[in-house]
């Protein structure tokens, strides 16, 4: 019974593995110009209903008191689009001289450049996401990985601009007059993403399965594996070190926003980006292989380490009151 349960809870964490190897078993169902016509389902509509939904459960109304913290979310932008893409890129410079698959490092590199999660717990997250992100992600992309990407720099914008920005506002705009709806019936809109999220995988597989010429070595994976873990965790620690100084000026709320927003990648957003910006290309799927990584393993480390993050910022904040009322009383006296 607690199996089942646990399935139900990792139910898309497990359709990934079934994507993945329905591909392999089947590519020809999922390639370009095969049954699905992913060329067209996938592309558009498939990436067109993600953003969609994300303009529908955006709760736009809440993120002009998330805007208010400047420093905290400028923090977390420079963090997420400057220092992490700039320190895994010269980390890649030492990587590649060993024999690990250069399309997996690039899909690293890829990582990187990615937002925060649009649904990610901290509402701040959603406004970092939803907007910088569709803009500053692919220039970062072109930017590290240049002409990796066989699709023209104006072609990659227009088509980010028709299946992400128009459905986001398109779904921010219905969600106007289906608000009170939404929050009555709370529609499983996050399912309905993933499900669709899954089908995008699937494809990108297939296209990879049904070209003979591309190889993929278990050391490879292996390593990458250990790198995503060992990256994760630097960068927990490094955020968690610099937020908590004397004069960082940020609370034991903001450590924690801080600590999640500025490590975790996006998934829902960058497949379909990626399938954007290096359409066409070969080796998407093994481009796409560390971020597919990437999203369980932050799930993975946010769930073990979430206890001990709270009682810590529990015990700072009560730290910090007891000291606070200890100054009021000494003022008093």
């Amino acid at each position: 019974m607690r199996l089942l349960e646990r399935m139900r809870k990792e139910w898309f964490m497990i359709g990934i593995v079934l994507a993945i190897a329905g591909a392999k078993l089947e590519p020809s169902i999922g390639v370009n110009g095969g049954p699905l016509k992913p060329e067209i389902t996938v592309s558009y509509i498939a990436v067109a209903t993600i953003f969609f939904n994300s303009g529908l459960s955006l709760k736009t109304e809440e993120l002009t008191s998330a805007l208010v913290h400047i420093k905290l979310h400028l923090f977390i932008q420079i963090f997420t689009l400057a220092f992490f893409p700039a320190t895994i890129w010269l980390f890649l410079q030492l990587l590649s001289i060993t024999p690990i698959n250069e399309w997996l490092l690039k899909g690293l590199q890829t990582v990187g450049c990615m937002p925060p999660p649009v649904s990610s717990a901290v509402i701040l997250t959603k406004a970092v996401g939803g907007n910088e992100g569709i803009v500053i992600t692919p220039l970062l992309l072109l930017l590290f990985l240049g002409s990796s990407s066989s699709v023209p720099f104006t072609s990659v914008f227009s088509q980010l601009f028709m299946t992400v920005v128009v459905p986001l506002i398109i779904g921010q705009i219905v969600r106007r007059y289906v608000k009170d709806w939404l929050e009555r019936k709370k529609p499983p809109l996050g399912a309905a993403s993933s499900s669709v999220l899954l089908l995008i995988i699937y494809t990108t597989f297939c296209d990879t399965f049904s070209n003979p010429s591309i190889d993929l070595d278990t050391v490879s994976l292996v390593l990458v594996l250990f790198i995503i873990f060992s990256v994760q965790l630097s960068f927990m620690l490094l955020t968690f070190l610099f937020s908590t100084r004397n004069n960082s000026g940020f609370t034991p709320a903001d450590t924690v926003a801080i600590i999640f927003c500025s490590t975790h990648k996006s998934l829902t957003l960058g497949i379909p980006m990626l399938k954007i910006v290096f359409a066409g290309h070969e080796h998407l799927s093994l481009i796409s292989v560390p971020l597919l990584i990437y999203h369980p393993v932050q799930i993975l480390l946010g769930s073990v380490l979430v206890p001990t993050i709270k009682s810590w910022m529990v015990s700072r904040q009560k730290i910090l009151s007891s000291s606070e009322h200890h100054v009021v009383l000494s003022y008093r006296e």
